[in-house]
């Protein structure tokens, strides 16, 4: 398994692609999540990769793996990320 890209190596692609600076692309890398940061609680979408949804967890029981002792965790809200039918095709292939 290789290595992740870095946000720099992301930048250079998409400023190659589109014909713009590299310092231009990490621009719009970065106003594009803070736009996903703003606008999660309000379920944000990037077509053809996922969008993003807060959920709300339920309080539950867990277990302190050091000792073993059963410990309540409680609920709280979460950030998720739920991937498109279209990424997931794409990646892995249609069945």
């Amino acid at each position: 398994m290789g290595k992740p890209m870095t946000k720099s190596q992301i930048a250079d692609q998409v400023a190659k692609k589109a014909g713009i600076t590299k310092k231009a692309a990490v621009q719009i890398l970065d106003d594009l999540a803070a736009l996903a940061y703003k606008e999660a609680k309000n379920n944000f979408t990037l077509p053809g990769l996922g969008k993003l949804v807060l959920v709300n967890r339920k309080a539950r029981m867990g277990r302190n793996p050091q000792t073993g002792a059963a410990i309540k965790i409680p609920a709280k809200r979460v950030v998720k990320f739920r991937v498109a039918k279209a990424c997931k095709d794409a990646v892995l292939g249609k069945r």
